[in-house]
């Protein structure tokens, strides 16, 4: 009788304690585009920013900090200020970026459409020229079903990794109409003020699931609904 090989799983425990915490540093490729949009704010001079800032009150939180989730969150093509709460939360290189820092998407869009004006968007094109020279990045045109997308609609996208250097005239008009998407999509969100948060679900309903979950495992039918 054939006897069946034993399986070797590698070892798998959410629970798992460490001896030390690990370092989110250590989850960042040391060459990820996420350092090198870290140095460049960095070194930006932010005095014309802080100028904007009158003191007193409570803590606030830091606006190179926050500039550097912004222009990393466009160069990601993430332009709404509810996603960028959400990847503040559940991406290693943005919680990497913040410090761990969380600010919800009411305080991010305040910044960008009250301190940022005439800020992010010269360190943000500045970024992209440079990753492009660099071939980092390209900014490529998104076609939809063939047809171009509206032109008030984000039609462009960052591609990483390879990219094929274009020229600086064009990024510019490529930058300033993505810049004139962002601007409409922060105004818009101004409006929406209300939080983000997430329900407890019915616990009878996941249990439901996860027992059809199972029986279509087991090739047993289903019923649709």
């Amino acid at each position: 009788m054939k006897r069946n090989k034993k399986i070797t799983f590698k070892p798998y425990n959410q629970k798992q304690l460490f001896l030390l915490p690990p370092s989110i540093e250590d989850f960042v490729e040391e060459n990820h585009p996420v350092r090198t949009v870290s140095r460049i704010v960095d070194e930006v001079d932010i005095d014309p920013l802080l100028a904007k800032y009158k003191g007193g009150g409570t803590s606030t939180y830091h606006p190179k900090m926050m500039l550097k989730v912004i222009v990393f969150a466009y160069l990601r093509n993430i332009y709404s200020s509810r996603k960028i709460e959400e990847v503040l939360k559940e991406n290693v290189h943005f919680m990497w970026l913040s410090g761990m820092n969380q600010p919800d998407h009411n305080t991010i869009n305040r910044f960008r459409s009250d301190k940022l004006q005439g800020v992010v968007k010269e360190v943000f094109g500045q970024t992209v020229e440079l990753l492009v020279e660099e071939g980092v990045i390209s900014i490529k045109e998104v076609f939809t079903d063939g047809t171009k997308m509206e032109a008030n609609a984000n039609k462009y996208t960052f591609v990483w990794g390879n990219a094929i250097k274009t020229s600086k005239e064009r990024i510019k008009k490529q930058l300033q109409e993505l810049w004139d998407y962002t601007q409409q999509v922060a105004k818009e969100e101004l409006e929406d003020t209300s939080p983000s948060e997430f329900e407890e679900l019915d616990s009878e309903k996941v249990k439901e699931t996860i027992d059809k979950i199972d029986q279509a495992l087991k090739d047993k039918p289903v019923k649709k609904k």
